[in-house]
């Protein structure tokens, strides 16, 4: 089973940034948040992974590429150019596999150009911006037992704005960030069958969401996760500085490494 990365999209709404940088290398806590949701699917055995790149996919190259150097402290030779490095990182078991899936594709055309990467019938799927607490093997366990093509993650996105707590006249505590009550969302996290990839066509204007998803939901062939924790995503420049000070307060919902 592999974990597939939807990380080709332009980022926008954070284009001051990702004019320098694409979104997934965006950094939570001086490590890129494709590292932080790679981490997340390691702790459950997923240690596999096809990212799907496009805009500015040479950084997100560059950066496996050099990943012991970035990653490590070291000694060089310059006349011998032997290297030796003197620290040690947990990804020794990672494996991945980058594939440049066209500067303008949509998501559907982006996984139907992996497909000869996958071996296995059941698959991972995610994309580049989104962390949380989710037990991917619950996740896994509920699409397996269903008789769906794809299972979705249903979550509970962050408020937009502060949530004021009171009692009578007094506010008890503000808090900056509050999980919303109502309404789910596609959190991004997403188990399918290869079943998936016959709806798909190579066409740069396939899409996910829009077209294929829905026919497949019309079909009854769709199930949702209900995912109780936490989630967020970066979409602005506030969602990125309120991950980081979770981070460096030690309040990241999605470590559990």
């Amino acid at each position: 089973m592999k974990l597939v990365i939807l990380a080709g999209g332009y980022g926008s709404r954070l284009k001051e940034i990702t004019s320098i940088l694409p979104k997934p290398m965006v950094e939570i806590g001086e490590k890129p948040i494709l590292w932080h949701i790679m981490k997340i699917y390691s702790q459950y055995g997923i240690n596999e992974f096809i990212i799907c790149l496009g805009y500015k996919g040479n950084i997100i190259k560059d950066y496996f590429l050099n990943y012991e150097s970035i990653n490590q402290d070291f000694t060089i030779d310059l006349c011998s150019k032997d290297i030796k490095f003197h620290s040690k990182h947990n990804e020794n078991n990672w494996k991945v596999t980058l594939v440049d899936t066209g500067l303008d594709t949509l998501k559907g055309a982006r996984l139907k150009k992996i497909e000869e990467y996958l071996e296995d019938d059941v698959n991972l799927l995610t994309y580049g911006d989104g962390l949380a607490d989710i037990d991917i093997n619950e996740l896994i366990k509920q699409h397996t037992n269903s008789n769906k093509i794809i299972t979705i993650s249903g979550v509970r996105p962050l408020s937009r704005f502060g949530e004021l707590k009171i009692e009578g006249d007094n506010l008890v505590s503000f808090e900056e960030k509050a999980q919303v009550s109502t309404g789910l969302i596609n959190g991004g996290y997403m188990v399918f069958n290869k079943e998936l990839l016959n709806y798909l066509i190579n066409d740069e204007n396939c899409d996910l969401e829009y077209g294929v998803f829905e026919k497949i939901s019309k079909e009854g062939k769709m199930g949702v996760y209900k995912h109780k924790g936490q989630w967020a995503c970066i979409d602005t420049e506030r969602d990125l500085q309120n991950l980081n000070k979770m981070w460096k307060e030690g309040k990241a919902f999605w470590k559990k490494w």
